[in-house]
């Protein structure tokens, strides 16, 4: 899910929902798992094929703002869908971008990719070098790049940054600031490396189960 941060006049809407599916793995493809799912990037659409359904049943067919099948490529996903996002983001809203889906989708891979392959990096590298990349060639203005990480575990807020991992953050609101993370880290990032070794830092720290 995407909340794009339309400007108050721009009139477009603020949440699209995008979907992604991947191809059959290796482990279902032996067991002799079919493929259910027809995607109609063109359209927008998802339809699911019941193996156990009765001759004449229609599939079921579900429309979003955007679809991508299986020979999706990391680049085409995030030129098309969180490009412009990160743009508006630079230009000052607030922007959003949640990956949701049971465990073995491929959200991660979707999210992070492999960094050391260019090809295949995810959403969140993509996005450092392209914040980066508008930094160093705008002459204009001056920005100061902050990153914070933390992580949301049954129910309560941890500091992946923090030396402390025992410890419970609290959400707070603010009449000007909104809504924050109380006592939350915050580290300058002066180039794309810095977000990346933040990255991997609080990787490291994430809970597993």
């Amino acid at each position: 899910m995407v909340q794009s941060p339309q400007s108050p006049t721009s009139g477009g809407e603020t949440v699209q929902v995008v979907l992604r599916c991947r191809p059959l793995s290796q482990k279902e493809r032996d067991e002799g798992y079919p493929s259910i799912v027809n995607i109609s990037e063109k359209d927008g659409t998802v339809g699911l094929n019941n193996p156990k359904a009765a001759a004449g049943d229609i599939p079921k067919q579900f429309a979003f703002d955007s679809v991508y099948g299986e020979r999706s490529t990391q680049r085409d996903i995030y030129d098309e869908t969180f490009r412009p996002l990160v743009d508006s983001v630079l230009q000052g809203y607030n922007g959003t971008i949640l990956a949701y889906g049971q465990t073995g989708t491929g959200k991660t891979f979707t999210m992070e990719g492999i960094r050391d392959k260019p090809g295949l990096r995810g959403v969140i590298p993509n996005a450092f070098s392209h914040i980066f990349d508008y930094v160093s060639k705008t002459t204009h203005l001056q920005y100061l790049v902050r990153a914070s990480y933390l992580e949301i575990y049954q129910e309560e807020i941890r500091d992946l940054l923090s030396k402390d991992q025992f410890r419970k953050l609290e959400l707070r609101e603010h009449s000007e600031m909104g809504v924050y993370v109380q006592d939350l880290s915050s580290y300058i990032c002066k180039a794309e490396i810095d977000m990346e070794n933040i990255m991997t830092i609080g990787n490291k720290n994430r809970s597993v189960g």
